[in-house]
């Protein structure tokens, strides 16, 4: 029995030291990101690295905020986050209803289909979708990054809606039917309110992309006061030098919405999670 106990320990601290190094491998590009924003260029590339800043310069936050347009930009990353997100979760929503809930010939045939989209890469589409775009609203406009997101909100949100779905059951479905519901309203009454835990988690994933999406912007927006944030950071970089100081602070500043979204939604993220896989 003691060895049991001795072998189960002993596995336990080995699993836990192999987690804390693997953890600590991907918190070390944030460490170097944080410690670099308090420090002054000189100091942020010396061999051996310094981890504690001496001496500390947080009027490295403000200076970054007066060089570029930092409100500007972080106005026009919200509308578009607002607006994605909330097609997003709502489509996908209904999608997913449709394939969780409804019976309709060629129902798996479709959905096949959608799943096979996700196997397609996003380069392999760019040029035609970005040609299409072009010629429907022109340049410089934010339509190519949000009305794609009222048309079902992605084959992955499709996917983890209607997982969590299926795993409602089938007697609420039918009892509102007796009672004279139609499908939207049982979609808007009992489904809805019942799948706010995956819908969540839609909306974090969503919102994590589209905050840190850098390529969408980069392809239909050339005009700098349509600028977003993860656009607005190239401004600290320029031809042969670079603001590394400024831009490890902007950086910084960038990433602390989405930290606070996902501590204040991370018991909806891992219960949807979880859920979401448990029938198929």
């Amino acid at each position: 029995m003691k060895k049991k106990n001795a072998k189960k320990v002993v596995s336990r601290v080995m699993l836990y030291t192999i987690l804390i190094l693997f953890s600590f491998c991907f918190l070390l590009p944030l460490i170097w990101m944080i410690r670099s924003a308090f420090m002054d260029a000189s100091q942020i590339f010396i061999v051996p690295p310094i981890w504690v800043p001496n001496p500390l310069r947080p009027e490295n936050f403000s200076k970054a905020i007066r060089t570029v347009p930092f409100d500007k930009y972080f106005l026009n990353t919200l509308l578009i986050v607002v607006f994605n997100v909330t097609g997003t979760v709502l489509t996908s929503s209904v999608c997913a209803y449709s394939f969780a809930r409804l019976r309709f010939p060629g129902r798996k045939l479709f959905f096949g289909l959608l799943m096979s989209g996700m196997m397609l890469p996003y380069t392999v589409t760019l040029i035609p979708t970005f040609l299409l775009w072009r010629s429907l609203v022109g340049a410089n406009s934010y339509l190519p990054l949000i009305i794609p997101a009222w048309f079902g909100g992605g084959a992955f949100n499709i996917f983890l809606q209607r997982q969590f779905m299926m795993t409602i059951p089938l007697a609420l479905d039918e009892a509102a039917l007796i009672d004279g519901a139609s499908y939207p309203r049982i979609l808007a009454s009992v489904i809805l309110p019942l799948s706010r835990t995956s819908a969540i988690v839609v909306g974090l994933f969503q919102f994590m992309a589209v905050w840190n999406d850098y390529l969408g912007p980069l392809i239909y927006v050339n005009k700098e006061s349509r600028f977003t944030l993860a656009l607005g950071l190239q401004q600290f970089i320029g031809y042969y030098t670079a603001q590394w100081e400024l831009l490890m602070a902007a950086a910084t500043l960038i990433l602390v919405p989405p930290i606070l979204i996902f501590l204040m939604g991370q018991k909806y993220f891992i219960q949807g999670i979880v859920l979401s896989g448990l029938k198929e």
